[in-house]
């Protein structure tokens, strides 16, 4: 087997979306621009009310899959599909925008502490056009790994025998929240066409074999391909790994919408100015 070595090592930036919500963004920035099929990668916090508080209000996607993980705090989906969910801490909102969504995300809380990740997940053209989906994950239904070295929490994937929610996906996720022990070792098999990348929330680790510089928190570590992956923690440390197929299509970006073709992204701005888009 092939062991997985870093391939180089990003520093988050710290930015803001949606109506001023700050937030770490690691894959979509120029280091880290584009890891098929990853498109963006986002982490959001604070214990400030007033840095989450105006939340995400109405917007549209299209083309893409949005992940958002919640730690800490709560948050409500309200969607043009008619879903509507309210995350707490451990849930997963899984939305296939497909051929178009309106979707808002607003705190449902006034003061306390808020942490979650954002993970966009590009779409082959064939699904592009699909009707939108949206996957509401409760907490407890992520399958859970523990022993004494490590906590493995499966959203997407399967490691030993816990397997994640979201199965038969066209990229073949695999997505680990991972929180290892001082001086222990976190190894799983990847497949090795996948694209692969671990951020680290908090904490120092060690990956692979070859030695690497030292790795602080907020990090995305990109990741070569191989076989096997062996992560050891310096200190207790808390990580997610993600790793997906490569779908291997052109890409045209236009803000929420990620489509083949910049005639499609034109196209995504103009059914949304004149009111024919999310229209089922």
């Amino acid at each position: 087997m092939k062991t997985i070595e870093i391939k180089k090592i990003v520093e988050a930036i710290e930015t803001s979306d949606g109506a001023g919500v700050k937030l770490k963004r690691s894959i979509g920035t120029p280091e880290a621009d584009y890891i098929d099929p990853f498109l963006m990668l986002d982490e959001f916090g604070s214990e400030n009310k007033d840095d989450y508080i105006a939340g995400f209000p109405p917007h549209p996607h299209r083309g893409i899959e949005t992940v958002t993980y919640m730690l800490k705090g709560e948050f409500e989906h309200e969607d043009s599909t008619g879903a509507k969910g309210r995350m707490t801490p451990g849930d997963v909102q899984w939305m296939k925008t497909g051929a178009g969504i309106i979707h808002s995300e607003m705190p449902a809380m006034s003061e306390g502490k808020l942490l979650g990740f954002q993970l966009w997940i590009n779409m082959p053209a064939k699904l592009k056009r699909n009707k939108p989906q949206y996957l509401y994950i409760k907490g407890n239904e992520l399958g859970t790994h523990k022993d004494a070295d490590k906590v493995v929490k499966v959203i997407a994937g399967k490691f030993e025998k816990a397997e994640g929610p979201e199965k038969n996906h066209n990229v073949d996720p695999i997505y680990f929240h991972v929180v290892l022990e001082k001086n222990k070792e976190f190894k799983c098999n990847v497949p090795k066409d996948h694209n692969s990348f671990i951020y680290l929330l908090t904490g120092q680790v060690t990956v692979g074999d070859k030695k690497h510089k030292e790795t602080h928190n907020s990090n995305l570590i990109l990741l070569d391909k191989g076989d096997q992956l062996i992560v050891k923690a310096n200190k207790k440390s808390e990580f997610l790994f993600i790793a997906g197929k490569p779908i291997g299509e052109p890409i045209a970006r236009g803000g929420p919408f990620v489509m083949n073709t910049k005639a499609e992204i034109l196209e995504a701005v103009q059914d949304y100015h004149n009111g024919t888009f999310a229209k089922y």
